[in-house]
């Protein structure tokens, strides 16, 4: 019996477009209810979430019997917190701040077992493998392993084409926050110079073949990244829907007023 099937790396190749969701709050429960809206995948967010090991393996189970895909951020592109991820069980991992190809050729041999790669063969004891109820798990999960590699500077998108022909990188997603603060428009992502870049870098991504990807929780900016090409989108955060929600409630029972608008915002 092989790894399981990754849906989300089959919908990239097949160049169906994916609609997803920043999970930040680090709760299985939120994670779980999430799961049940319908989203194609669920952003697990360890860069900027508090999150850890055990709190995201809970939300990797709290997703799992959803038809949801759930695809972990981990704070910083190293070996050794992406061979523990792995082991909880993740198979599309999402990675900041990429800038060469050289760094995407060490995150390919991260996430891959030998003589692919340098990923520890531990599967024995971890969730990925059905703690060792997979018997060709080994043979089998280098090739379900799908890598997005997050270009968020200036530096990085000089090296898309680059990034893009390193074998092993199935998607690259422009980090559009990050991206304006190194433009000089920190907090303005909807900046009409950072949404210049951010288009051009997508455009770029798209010629090379491989799948793009973003995050904005402005509506019409999203449907027009999808209009464009982006393979994967998320549309919004559980913390901006959460407090979106909340300050909306409050002030519509007291004024009516309206909920301000997230033109613009990246969460």
């Amino acid at each position: 019996m092989p790894a399981p099937t990754n849906p989300f790396k089959a919908a990239l190749k097949a160049g169906r477009t994916q609609i997803g969701l920043w999970l930040a709050l680090a709760s299985p429960n939120v994670a779980e209810v999430c799961a049940g809206s319908g989203y194609d995948w669920l952003l697990i967010d360890a860069e900027h979430g508090p999150n850890d090991i055990p709190l995201l393996a809970a939300q990797l189970q709290a997703v799992a019997a959803s038809a949801s895909h759930p695809v972990v951020r981990v704070p910083v592109g190293e070996a050794w917190i992406i061979k523990q991820v792995l082991d909880i069980g993740a198979q599309t991992l999402l990675i900041p701040m990429v800038e060469t190809a050289e760094q995407a050729r060490a995150l390919v041999r991260a996430t891959r077992y030998a003589p692919d790669g340098m990923r520890g063969v531990g599967a024995a004891l971890a969730r990925a493998s059905a703690y060792n109820r997979i018997p060709d798990y080994l043979q089998t999960a280098n090739e379900q392993v799908c890598l997005l590699l997050q270009v968020e500077s200036r530096a990085g998108l000089a090296a898309i084409e680059e990034i893009a022909a390193v074998d092993g990188v199935d998607g690259i997603f422009i980090g559009p926050a990050d991206l304006a603060a190194d433009m000089g428009f920190l907090g303005n992502p909807g900046a009409a110079e950072v949404q210049a870049t951010v288009r051009e870098g997508l455009q770029r991504i798209i010629d090379t073949g491989r799948a793009p990807g973003i995050l904005t929780a402005d509506q019409d900016l999203a449907k027009s990244y999808v209009d464009m090409g982006a393979s994967f989108v998320a549309i919004g955060s559980d913390v901006g829907l959460l407090a979106g929600s909340t300050t909306r409630l409050l002030a519509q029972f007291r004024s009516g007023s309206q909920a301000q608008s997230t033109r613009g915002s990246v969460y």
